[in-house]
């Protein structure tokens, strides 16, 4: 494969991501129309996300190191196959159980993906094509997201959110073929996997979003994960072959990284999930004018990562993530001390604006950060912590925000203090990133 071209294996690669994070924002303008057409109750409900989301946080770091031990090309085919037959029958769910247990299993090829994309790439290119390929990847870790609630809402409003899940089947199919032909990635970096570190991985993060998400026993599930945790990382010290190496957290850069992702993707779905909640509740809107109510966001978030990869030949890594963090805390700001009750325009738009250009400059640098002065033994275990940071991040931070804005029942009243607590995890993590801004310059 021409080093100095990305061929064909970049495009497999991130469309493979974008579709499952598509997948996952997709499901949040598509509730009430599952709700609907097969009769479940909001408890029940609330499981076709608990289940994906436990699958896929419990799963990722194991999913990361089988990689190293497997092959990650071969990895990566088997998550593609689990995915798009899993896709198929989320869409032709008819019941509760069919359609809790295929999300669970959607979560499986999902956790095998986002990491294997990842370290996919890293095998793939090399030196300066490595870091714009990566920073690709980090932007479209945002539009994914971000575009998932515009495409959802028109999916949803005009066609069926079964649709939303049949179009995985085909494109996964198509992404199989190509990866067969094209992908580079046949080598192995470990002989085993950490049969003890997989089981206290898988219950401590499992447990962990679950005392999140779930709905009864959350303070027993919380206590099982904190103590799967411990055991967890004392296994880490003493195997020799750990799925995830406790030294990847002896590298500032990284670790500041990881902490900073973990607090600004906790900002990012509390957004996202809440202000087109409070655009329908506020305003009046559509389910589809809610969704189509995020473009101010999406839009200058696309562009702004299409010049990323041209802005990071000129800045430094560190300075384009300093900076979007400013810019995000600028938007976040904003909308907080306009106020909702302001109007869509000024209180939504056009801060949304600002906050886009700052997730367009963000994302891509945390990623590079995240596995930044790796060797290819550890690029596997690093893209497991990236991926495991992103997914628990989120849980935790939506977690925090609704826990701390569950008593204001006026629509006006809990979005304004949310957006104010939004923007305090947005300070948090650029925080963090000072860090990374420090490891740059000593």
């Amino acid at each position: 494969m021409n080093k100095q071209k990305f061929g064909i294996a970049l495009p497999i690669i991130l469309l493979t991501y974008f579709m499952i994070l598509l997948d996952n924002s997709i499901i949040f303008t598509s509730t009430a129309k599952i709700a609907t057409d097969l009769s479940l109750n909001t408890q029940v409900l609330s499981w076709i996300t608990n289940a994906y989301a436990l699958t896929f946080g419990g799963l990722l770091l194991f999913s990361g190191k089988a990689g190293d031990v497997f092959g990650r090309k071969q990895v990566f085919l088997v998550g593609l196959v689990i995915f798009s037959i899993s896709s198929l029958f989320v869409g032709l769910s008819t019941n509760a159980a069919m359609i809790i247990s295929m999300r669970a299993i959607q979560g499986i090829g999902s956790s095998i993906l986002a990491p294997s994309t990842l370290a996919l790439l890293m095998d793939n290119y090399t030196d300066n094509m490595r870091t714009k390929a990566i920073a690709y990847y980090g932007a479209t870790g945002g539009l994914g997201a971000s575009f998932g609630l515009v495409i959802g809402g028109i999916i949803t409003s005009y066609f069926s959110w079964r649709w939303g899940f049949f179009l995985n089947f085909p494109i996964g199919i198509a992404m199989f073929l190509l990866s067969l032909k094209y992908l580079e990635s046949e080598k192995t970096y470990s002989e085993k996997i950490d049969i003890w570190g997989t089981v206290w991985s898988v219950f401590g993060i499992s447990a962990l979003v679950y005392s999140i998400d779930g709905t009864i026993y959350r303070f027993g599930a919380l206590v099982i994960a904190v103590i799967s945790l411990v055991l967890f990382v004392w296994q880490e010290t003493r195997a020799k072959e750990p799925i995830m190496p406790l030294t990847l957290f002896k590298d500032p850069e990284r670790s500041f990284a990881y902490l900073a992702r973990f607090a600004y993707v906790g900002f990012a779905l509390s957004y996202f999930f809440l202000t087109p909640l409070a655009m329908q509740r506020v305003y009046g809107f559509s389910p589809l004018q809610a969704a189509l109510g995020f473009l101010p966001e999406t839009i200058p978030q696309f562009l702004m990562a299409t010049v990323l990869t041209r802005l990071s030949l000129k800045v430094s890594n560190s300075k384009l993530l300093m900076s979007g963090m400013v810019i995000t805390l600028i938007g976040t700001t904003a909308s907080a001390i306009i106020g909702v009750q302001s109007g869509y325009i000024s209180a939504i738009a056009l801060p949304m604006v600002v906050i886009g250009i700052g997730q367009g400059l963000v994302l891509s640098p945390l990623t590079v950060s995240g596995v930044a002065n790796t060797t290819p033994e550890m690029s596997g275990s690093a893209s497991g912590v990236v991926n495991t940071a992103h997914q628990i991040g989120g849980s935790v931070g939506l977690s925090i925000i609704v826990t701390l804005t569950s008593q204001y029942v006026q629509p006006i009243v809990s979005y304004n203090h949310a957006i104010i607590w939004i923007s305090v995890l947005v300070l948090i993590a650029m925080i963090f990133s000072i860090g990374v801004l420090k490891v740059h310059h000593e």
